[in-house]
């Protein structure tokens, strides 16, 4: 038992120590694209592109919860050295994710092309005549990047979630290379379709390599349609369900705010509301460089009965939470000089959205990393519930709290929302590795079938 802790301590400092070199270079990328996507669309323009992306990440995450079941289901076989029925899991989940983002991406289609989405969004049809023409576009290619990106779920089960985010980041600098190069084109028009296409063609151009390249790699778990188990879809759905419910409930969270805004006030006010979004995720971003890995190493380790090693690595957590804290208040203080540095005069944030959302990354902070450590342990249950009712709180408060307080009125009500779902992660997590969890609070088992 203490060779295997010893074993999964070494690779999970190994996959931190690769992801802060990959994601080191991601929020490098993340920080140069939004003001060259702001050069190339102008203010109104990239908000509309903002909240556009924000639907993406609806149908990419729309797997029915299929790709975290399998990340943790994988893990769990892994651990047990069943390599066939690990290969079952993948063959299985890609079929289905197959069979699953084929009606979803006709009916988006079908309701971009006959729904009033001008309306919907606030746009102006004068000053985006082709808005139909990049959502059709843009929810072709990522419904294939729907698929492949199955390749990443893999790695993280395989304990090696550097290798997803180098992936990502992949995708993400292929994208400012395009974006940069439309930035220098002054007679290019239709200027929004193209920047779509460079965002979503690079992820896709990244995935479609790295899927043969990592089967090839891993030949054991190539899927293969004779492989495929209706009795396997439905373990992995039964996992998956609860995972995809709180994704979507996220998703509700996250990726609603660009919509509020865009409806409330204008699509020029996105691009505030994003600016002071991707500086402050920043430290989120390198939080979960050390917190990811812990969800399928806790997996691995509650399958071996390993709880003192999970005890152990939540109180390095608490240590990574302080100096999350400190960070962010310090982003906060120097907010203003910074900005006008990386996109300008132009773009105004106020300083209490700045502070808002100092606070809202602080919670989500909190609350992740708790739930890494639960997801990992399948202890679902109330996380399903808290983050399902603040979903459903969440656009009515934020609409009032929008009405009166603008862009900071959508943030405050992150803030309020979020906060139930992080102290009941906290509490929930202590029972647990206390031995005091009973129902609601209690993890669901993982069999491994061995």
């Amino acid at each position: 038992m203490e060779e295997r802790s010893d074993r999964r301590t070494t690779l999970l400092r190994k996959n931190i120590l690769a992801s802060f070199l990959v994601k080191g270079w991601a929020g490098l990328v993340q920080l140069l694209l939004v003001p060259a996507t702001l050069l190339c669309l102008g203010e109104y323009k990239n908000g509309i592109w903002m909240t556009i992306a924000s639907f993406l990440v609806w149908v990419e995450s729309f797997d029915i919860g299929l790709g975290n079941g399998l990340r943790n289901k994988l893990a769990a076989h892994l651990a047990c050295g069943d390599w066939a029925k690990a290969r079952e899991c993948v063959s299985s989940t890609f079929l289905m994710l197959v069979m699953v983002i084929i009606p979803v991406a006709l009916l988006l289609i079908a309701v971009v092309r006959y729904g009033d989405l001008y309306a919907w969004m606030n746009v102006s049809p004068a000053l985006v005549p082709d808005l139909r023409e990049v959502m059709v576009m843009t929810t072709l290619l990522v419904s294939g990047i729907f698929i492949l990106k199955l390749v990443g779920n893999i790695y993280q089960a395989l304990q090696l979630p550097a290798v997803n985010n180098a992936l990502v980041v992949a995708g993400q600098t292929l994208a400012l290379v395009l974006v940069f190069a439309l930035s220098q084109m002054d007679s290019l028009t239709d200027r929004l379709w193209w920047v779509a296409l460079a965002y979503t063609s690079a992820s896709l151009v990244v995935y479609a390599v790295a899927f043969p390249i990592t089967f090839h790699r891993y030949p054991a778990l190539r899927p293969s349609w004779k492989e495929f188990r209706w009795t396997t879809v439905k373990e992995l759905f039964q996992i998956g369900l609860k995972f995809f419910v709180i994704q979507v409930a996220g998703i509700v969270l996250f990726a609603s705010s660009n919509f509020l805004i865009s409806r409330l006030l204008t699509p020029a006010q996105v691009t505030p509301y994003q600016v002071a979004y991707r500086y402050f995720s920043l430290a989120m971003m390198l939080f979960s460089i050390v917190a990811v890995p812990y969800w399928s190493a806790t997996t691995d380790a509650y399958a071996r009965g390993d709880v003192e090693w999970i005890r152990r690595s939540m109180h390095k957590m608490h240590l990574v939470l302080i100096g999350v804290a400190v960070l962010l208040g310090t982003m906060a203080l120097v907010a203003n000089p910074v900005y006008r540095l990386w996109v300008g005069a132009e773009v105004e944030v106020p300083m209490q959205l700045s502070l808002s959302m100092a606070v809202y990354m602080m919670i989500v902070v909190f609350s992740l990393s708790y739930s890494y450590f639960l997801n990992g342990l399948n202890a679902l249950n109330l996380q399903l519930l808290f983050t399902v009712g603040a979903a459903l709180v969440y656009i009515p408060l934020a609409w009032h709290l929008g009405k009166v307080y603008g862009t900071q009125g959508v943030v405050m009500a992150l803030c309020l929302v979020n906060l139930p779902g992080a102290v009941v992660n906290m509490i929930q997590y202590r029972r647990i590795i206390n031995g005091r969890a009973r129902g609601l609070w209690k993890p669901s088992p993982i069999k491994s079938n061995v």
